[in-house]
């Protein structure tokens, strides 16, 4: 493989950006989300943040300006920011101010380690704008999760005594929330990679600070190797990674040509000496089951004055516990407020989360990542993690023990969020499992994931994968396939160069198949139907519906209404979408035909960003629902590599695939009876074996039609 280009190419310390650099960029977007009804009888005793934003929103148009007011008094209260102020002198960190100012003055890249709760976040952004590199450019903070950017930002904005959103701002894909007056920006790792189209060099910037970095997902590990190649050419740009674990410390060092690593040490030894720690006696089969019920179990019993902080693997299983609690936490005294707190939830709500709690209630937080504020702690001790096979290209998502690493931040959480009285952290594993089960540290994601939006990406930059720095580097196995399935794409071509399709891709922040999809329904001209599709797969597609318990024959009956026809789950997906959306986007309409208002209020606001992209890049919306055709087309171009026919024994098999195991349709699909010949899917959930979700039925000729660089007729035709 080949490249035009050598590296990442930037110029040396310019004054201002290089114009011919500029290129289009892209709006980000992500899911969001909507409250749910509560019964009235349970309205007294349990709430739920979805709750206090709708009726937030009932009155909004007539009590904005008073809210706004009250903001304004609150946040510039004098009294309100001295305590601030001396609350952030009695962090562990700030005894180390000015080593830290000293080792970011003196070297390029400074390598910060210092345990959960020291202040990292919030303050080593402070130090760098009262230290004045505001004044040589903007201040940037990136993190893993946006749910982090936007806490943290909130919390500096009432320490700094200024607007959120004027000089100290977040952006995360769902919301951008700076001005051209923000120095100090908060943002997730994904949206500074989507600003380097924009800004290769990032001369904008006079300080990056890369925290959660020993998290080391791909995004992560990306930035860096990009942020490295920068450093050659911007040499008075400052790079300050923080860490909450030692076990990257040195790796990172020596990734960085030797770079100093200032550690935060405690006044006191990290033996959680103000946490009990609480370990199951056996093994338990269902954990969400149980922390439900040690949750309940601390808020019925336990003093009021402390928070829960529930740690769940994705927001299925935060929507199923909030639902549990608010049917059991009926009858209790006490008030209980239920916080769910993850990445699809719109900013509005992430904002709620972190409101104080009301006096003579109590929050429990439901979370996937550990989040600070809490006295109790919750950990089943699993996580949902990428699982990549490049032999067979097969990815899951899988539920999996997490690290021992990953289990003290979690246990150091709960000390954080309690200041006058003992915490707790209950682990729902034991001991024993803890020392056979967990390993040592997270395996990177970039050693167990599916490498091609990564690559799209890094080719778009101009990077030459060869000469790429990685951390750890990937498989070449890994590496190999990503370009296979781009070239199956068309975004690349014999020699690995991005074509003007990948070119297209690259621009549209989603997954590298959906935005293929996106881009071949431009020239179907049935834009307006694939983008609703591309929104509704976004939202999790079969978390769209549901099914009541003493209404599965209801529910499987007005789920079937919408594949009548035999037409496939995609188009199905979008029958759901347009039928909502004749009902002026009824919430009514939604439980009538047991659908999640949430999933369908993310696919809005989905579908919304990307028809704003789509116009940005002059581009026209084009409809066409009298032929399905097309808009079957154009997802069979976005998921070439996801075709399998079916097998003599009914199971299916992926075309050109000839190590994929055999795979089977999902009994949810709509197709699960009809088991058509020839199909393309969205992606595999591991049950029993691995199924194919949203299945829609194709013409094995238009693999050859769309893709006739890698398909040829009579090869598919013989395909067993």
């Amino acid at each position: 493989m080949s490249s035009s280009s050598s590296s990442l190419q930037v110029g040396s310390e310019p004054s201002k950006s290089d114009p011919d650099k500029k290129r289009h960029r892209s709006e980000a977007w992500s899911q969001e989300d909507d409250e749910e009804i509560v019964p009235p009888h349970q309205k007294d005793q349990v709430k739920s943040i979805r709750s206090s934003a709708a009726a937030d929103d009932d009155d909004d148009d007539a009590a904005a300006a008073k809210v706004d007011d009250d903001e304004q008094v609150q946040q510039f209260n004098s009294e309100l920011f001295e305590k601030l102020q001396e609350d952030r002198k009695a962090l562990p960190i700030y005894r180390f101010r000015e080593a830290l100012l000293d080792y970011v003055e003196e070297n390029q890249v400074v390598i910060i380690y210092g345990p959960t709760g020291c202040g990292k976040t919030t303050q080593i952004p402070q130090y760098l704008h009262e230290a004045g590199y505001s004044k040589k450019g903007k201040i940037g903070c990136t993190q893993p999760h946006g749910v982090v950017a936007m806490s943290a930002a909130s919390r500096v904005s009432k320490e700094v005594g200024v607007k959120l959103g004027h000089e100290v701002g977040y952006s995360i894909p769902s919301e951008d929330c700076t001005s051209e007056k923000t120095v100090l920006r908060y943002m997730t790792d994904e949206m500074l990679l989507h600003e380097l189209y924009g800004e290769p060099d990032l001369i904008s910037y006079s300080v990056l600070v890369v925290d959660g970095a020993d998290e080391r997902t791909l995004s992560t590990d990306i930035l860096l190797g990009l942020l490295k190649d920068i450093l050659r050419f911007r040499t008075k740009l400052k790079i300050v990674i923080s860490i909450r674990t030692t076990d990257h410390a040195d790796k990172l060092s020596g990734y960085f040509n030797k770079a100093p690593i200032l550690k935060i040490l405690l006044t006191r030894r990290m033996s959680y000496g103000h946490t009990k720690i609480e370990y199951m006696n056996a093994p338990i089969v269902d954990y969400l089951d149980v922390a439900i019920g040690t949750a309940l179990q601390i808020h019925a019993t336990e003093p009021t004055g402390g928070d829960i902080l529930v740690l769940l693997t994705d927001h299925e299983e935060i929507e199923t516990a909030e639902e549990e609690l608010k049917l059991k936490a009926v009858g209790l005294a006490e008030e209980l407020i239920i916080c769910p707190v993850h990445e699809n939830l719109p900013a509005e709500l992430q904002a709620k989360v972190f409101d104080p709690t009301p006096q003579g209630a109590r929050k429990v937080f439901l979370a996937t990542v550990a989040i600070n504020g809490a006295k109790y702690v919750i950990d089943p001790g699993f996580c949902k993690r990428k699982c990549y096979n490049p032999r067979t290209g097969i990815e899951l998502m899988q539920v999996a023990h997490i690290s021992k690493a990953t289990a003290l931040q979690r246990m150091l959480v709960s000390e954080r969020g309690s200041q006058t009285a003992p915490a707790k952290c209950f682990c729902l594993y034991t001991d024993r499992n803890y020392d056979k089960d967990f390993d040592k540290i997270t395996v990177p994601e970039v050693q167990r994931t599916n490498l091609a939006n990564a690559v799209l990406r890094l080719l778009h930059l101009g990077v030459n994968l060869s000469q790429f720095e990685f951390i750890d580097p990937p498989p070449a196995e890994a590496l190999t396939k990503a370009l296979r399935v781009l070239f199956i794409l068309g975004a690349v071509n014999t020699e690995g160069e991005l074509s003007r399709v990948g070119a297209q891709m690259a621009e549209i922040p989603l997954d590298h198949m959906l935005s293929r999809a996106v881009v071949a329904s431009i020239e179907y001209k049935c834009s307006a139907e694939v983008i609703s599709i591309v929104a509704m797969l976004s939202t999790g597609g079969d978390s769209v519906f549901y099914r009541p318990q003493d209404k599965h024959t209801d529910a499987d009956n007005a789920r079937m209404h919408f594949h009548s026809g035999n037409v496939g789950d995609h188009i199905a997906m979008l029958r759901v979408y347009n039928a909502w959306k004749e009902a002026n986007f009824s919430t009514q309409w939604c439980h009538e035909n047991y659908i999640r208002v949430r999933s369908m209020r993310r696919a809005r606001h989905i579908r919304d960003k990307l028809e704003q992209l789509l116009e940005k890049v002059g581009i026209e919306l084009t409809s066409n629902l009298v032929d399905l055709e097309p808009i079957e087309k154009a997802i069979t171009t976005g998921f070439l590599p996801h075709s399998a026919k079916q097998q003599m024994n009914g199971s299916y098999r992926t075309v050109k695939e000839p190590d994929s195991p055999t795979i089977r349709i999902h009994p949810n699909s709509g197709m699960a009876q009809v088991l058509p010949t020839w199909v393309v899917y969205h992606d595999l959930v591991p049950t029993t074996g691995e199924y194919m979700r949203q299945v829609t039925e194709i013409k094995p000729e238009w693999l050859v039609e769309i893709a006739p660089h890698y398909y040829r007729l009579e090869y598919v035709l013989d395909v067993v």
